[in-house]
């Protein structure tokens, strides 16, 4: 293509564009995991636990919590020895239920730290100490609704400890609107259909849930459907689908020649 008779102007926006997308990548399941994160939930579907926990084994597995409070030698904590911490307040309680134990994942059932608070500021608070805590591996906090305690500036506090001490926070939203925050990364999630079990068509199938990116730092707004596989978390990409076409009426322009509807 010869780029000699583009105005410069045109050359200048699909430069800048070309170099936002090679700093912005689109958002895979292996990509690092941000120090603050929310998702947005219905409480009545169960989703956003099971996506925490999803998204936090994704990234214990991996390696990647970018702990920077983890030393080396003897003062080192491996990280799948670290434990996870669990914050829920009461309406979350109310609405979710608390953590089985049982059917958490096999590497978490003995590693799971769980505090139900009775009020949001409480459980903000705990999950801030939690944050400074060195010896967790991440935190996991269930808010239920949009608590006035959860303003800007609480938001700010949480992603300023979670990045000066390297750990993770996955914050799930119940049915909360999305409000201000400086959450790094923010989902919504939905149920979606599981993929049919591979030996037993009649048992059920491995979560899955539909999810939207609507914002992030480091990758532009998608949409996947999110499988939590039993090695990795899976991501299909959800294409939105061509508008639909306009129904065929017939030809209700009238011609030069015809005559006018109100003669008839």
């Amino acid at each position: 293509m010869d780029t000699s008779t583009l105005p410069k102007a045109g050359l200048a926006k699909a430069a800048e564009l070309a170099g936002r997308a090679a700093r912005n990548p689109r958002w895979q399941p292996d990509a690092p995991l941000p120090l603050h994160n929310e998702i947005f939930a219905p409480a009545t579907q169960g989703v956003g636990a099971g996506a925490a926990l999803a998204f936090a084994r994704q990234a214990l597995e991996s390696g990647d919590t970018r702990s920077a409070s983890a030393g080396t030698g003897s003062d080192a904590v491996l990280l799948e020895e670290r434990s996870v911490l669990w914050v829920q307040d009461a309406r979350a309680i109310n609405l979710g239920g608390r953590p089985y134990r049982a059917g958490l994942p096999e590497n978490l059932r003995h590693r799971l730290v769980h505090v139900a608070a009775k009020t949001p500021e409480d459980a903000l608070f705990a999950m801030e100490e939690g944050l400074r805590c060195r010896d967790l591996a991440a935190v996991i906090g269930e808010v239920a609704g949009n608590p006035r305690a959860l303003d800007f500036t609480a938001s700010r506090r949480l992603t300023l400890t979670a990045e000066k001490h390297g750990i993770p926070l996955l914050l799930v939203r119940l049915d909360a609107q999305a409000d201000l925050s400086s959450a790094r990364m923010r989902w919504r999630l939905a149920s979606a259909p599981s993929s049919p079990p591979r030996w037993n068509i009649a048992a059920p199938g491995r979560p899955a849930w539909h999810a939207e990116l609507f914002r992030a730092r480091a990758h532009p707004p998608g949409e996947w459907i999110l499988r939590d596989e039993p090695e990795r978390l899976a991501a299909e990409s959800v294409t939105s689908p061509a508008p639909a076409a306009a129904p065929d009426h017939g030809d209700l322009v009238r011609g030069s020649g015809a005559r006018s509807l109100a003669a008839l």
